[in-house]
C-alpha cells in the first residue's frame, strides 16, 4: 500500500513537472511568436515613396511615408511649377532630391555613346544601385550624374523583393533628366515583375507595400495607376531597344518571337497599351499582346540563357536570322541569374543579372560597361577584367 502511494505521488510530481516544463515552453514559444509579429509589424512600414496620383478633377495626391514610419497623406489642388521632393531608401539614408518632367517614350534605336554601362534586376535594392554607381563613376557622392554624355540601361525589374522599390524609380527618373541636360540618357527597360506588380500580382513583394495599402483602404497597384505621375513614366518605358550593335531585352527573344516578324516600335508600344491590365485583360485584348506577356515574350522567355528542354532554347541559326533581322551584333539580357556576367553563344548574348547583394559581398562582376575599345566586367570598384 505504501508502495503503491509513493509510486502515485512519484506519478503525480513527474506529471506536474512535466506539463510545468511542456506548458513553459509552449509559452515561451507564444512569447516569441508574439515578439515576432510585433517586430514583423514594426518592420512593415519604413520610408517609402513619395507616390503621386493624380486627380479626376484636377489637382494631386501625394503620399509618403517618413522616416519615423508615419504616412503623410496632402491633396494638393494644383502641384506648382517647380514642385521637388526628397527621397530617401527605407532606412532614411542616400537623400535626394527629385523634380517632376514631363514623361516621354525615347527612340527604340541610339547611336552609341563613348561609353555606355549596362545593370539590371535592382529588386528594390537601393545600397546596391549606389554602391555600383557610384563605383564606377556614373554618379557621384551627392548621387547626382558625373556620367557625361555617356549611357546607363537598366535592363528591367526595380520591383519586388527588397524595400527601396519606390525610391529606385524615383532615382532613375531623376538621373533620366540629369542625363539629358550634360548630353548623356538613362534609359529603364520594362521587366516581367514590372508588369506583374501593376496587373496586381505581389506575391514576392516585400509586406509594407500591402500594409500601406491596406492602411490607405485601397489595392497597391493603385498606387501606380495611369494617373500617377510613376506611372505615366513607366508607361512610357522600351521594351527592346537599340544602342549602336547591341540589343536590349529584359529575357531573351524566342524562335516563336522570330516567327511573328515584329518591329521594335510595335512591341514597345504593345507592352504599354496593356501595362496596366490584368492577365485577363491583355489576353483579351489581342492575340499579339497576349503573346508578348507570354512564356515565348521578351520579358519571360529564358531560351537565349538556358539550354535544358525545358526552356526552348534558341538554335544558333534562329538567334543569327534575329541578329541579322535587327542588324545587330549582340543581345544584352537581365532577367536569368548568372554568378557572374555570362557569355552565352560565343559571345552573340550577354546575360548581366546577377544576385547584387552576394556579388557585392563576393567581389564578383555586377555591371557590363561597354566602350569602343572592348568590354569589361565591372564591380562596385570599377573595371574588374575585359570581357
Amino acid at each position: 500500500m505504501i508502495q503503491k502511494n509513493l509510486r502515485f505521488r512519484y506519478s503525480l510530481v513527474l506529471f506536474t513537472l512535466l506539463t510545468c516544463i511542456s506548458s513553459g515552453l509552449m509559452a515561451g514559444t507564444l512569447a516569441l511568436g508574439e515578439k515576432n509579429k510585433k517586430k514583423e509589424k514594426k518592420e512593415l512600414l519604413t520610408c517609402d515613396g513619395p507616390y503621386i496620383l493624380y486627380q479626376p478633377g484636377g489637382g494631386a495626391r501625394v503620399i509618403a511615408v517618413n522616416e519615423r514610419g508615419a504616412i503623410l497623406d496632402t491633396t494638393y489642388a494644383t502641384l506648382p511649377d517647380d514642385f521637388s521632393f526628397r527621397v530617401s531608401d527605407h532606412k532614411g539614408r542616400y537623400p535626394f532630391m527629385v523634380k517632376l518632367h514631363p514623361s516621354k517614350r525615347q527612340n527604340w534605336q541610339w547611336q552609341q555613346a563613348g561609353k555606355v554601362f549596362v545593370m539590371s534586376d535592382p529588386h528594390g535594392k537601393m545600397d546596391c544601385v549606389v554602391s555600383l554607381l557610384q563605383g564606377n563613376h556614373v554618379i557621384d557622392r551627392d548621387l547626382h550624374w558625373s556620367f557625361g554624355n555617356n549611357q546607363l540601361m537598366v535592363i528591367g525589374d526595380v520591383f519586388d523583393r527588397g524595400k527601396d522599390v519606390t525610391q529606385i524609380f524615383w532615382f532613375f527618373y531623376k538621373l533620366e533628366a540629369e542625363a539629358e541636360a550634360a548630353g548623356g540618357k538613362v534609359s529603364f527597360l520594362l521587366g516581367n515583375h514590372e508588369p506583374m506588380v501593376l496587373a496586381g500580382d505581389m506575391r514576392y513583394s516585400k509586406g509594407k507595400y500591402q500594409a500601406l495599402a491596406d492602411t490607405l483602404g485601397m489595392s497597391y497597384r493603385s498606387l501606380w495607376s495611369a494617373n500617377t505621375e510613376l506611372g505615366k513614366w513607366l508607361a512610357t518605358r522600351n521594351t527592346m531597344q537599340i544602342i549602336g550593335k547591341d540589343l536590349y531585352v529584359h529575357a531573351g527573344l524566342s524562335k516563336s518571337f522570330y516567327e511573328h516578324n515584329l518591329d521594335i516600335r510595335t512591341v514597345n508600344e504593345t507592352m504599354s497599351k496593356a501595362l496596366f491590365m490584368d492577365k485577363k485583360g491583355r489576353s483579351s485584348l489581342s492575340p499579339l499582346t497576349a503573346f508578348l506577356y507570354g512564356s515565348y515574350g521578351p520579358i519571360w522567355y529564358r531560351g537565349l540563357v538556358r539550354d535544358k528542354e525545358k526552356y526552348h532554347p534558341l538554335s544558333a541559326d534562329t538567334l543569327q536570322l534575329l541578329l541579322n533581322r535587327y542588324q545587330v551584333k549582340r543581345i544584352i539580357v537581365g532577367h536569368t541569374i548568372f554568378d557572374d556576367i555570362t557569355k552565352f553563344y560565343k559571345g552573340k548574348v550577354i546575360g548581366v543579372n546577377v544576385d547584387n547583394e552576394k556579388n557585392r559581398k563576393h567581389k564578383r562582376g555586377r555591371a557590363l560597361l561597354i566602350e569602343p575599345r572592348g568590354c569589361f566586367v565591372v564591380g562596385d570598384k570599377g573595371k574588374m577584367r575585359e570581357f
